[in-house]
């Protein structure tokens, strides 16, 4: 069974920083590639970055290229994504995903909120 489960969501005043990881099981996670997407409350879900299998190359969403970083750690199975300098429209459900195009599984999600 595919599992994807995040941390480190939370709340932090603009300006900030907070670290997500996903631990995933269930499947190979070095074959695959991976994403982060957010959703804020009645709006449609945003894909934020991807990573490819070897971390050779990372994409992000204009809106915060420059702020965040994906990584991962393929002998942990462990997604990340540094956030910095947080800003209040980031404010959102962040979801770890398998795909880039493709999102065929989601994890549960962890909330970040940014606001002073």
């Amino acid at each position: 069974e595919v599992q994807l489960v995040e941390s480190g969501g939370g709340v932090v005043q603009p300006g900030g920083s907070l670290r997500l990881s996903c631990v995933a099981s269930g499947f190979i996670f070095s074959d695959e590639r991976m994403s982060w997407v957010r959703q804020a409350p009645g709006m449609a879900p945003e894909w934020v970055s991807g990573i490819n299998r070897r971390s050779t190359s990372s994409y992000y969403a204009d809106s915060v290229k420059g702020r965040f970083t994906i990584s991962r750690d393929n002998a942990k199975n462990t997604l990340y994504l540094q956030m910095n300098s947080l800003k209040p429209e980031d404010t959102a459900m962040y979801y770890c995903t398998r795909g880039w195009t493709t999102l065929d599984y989601w994890g549960q999600g962890t909330q970040v909120t940014v606001s002073s």
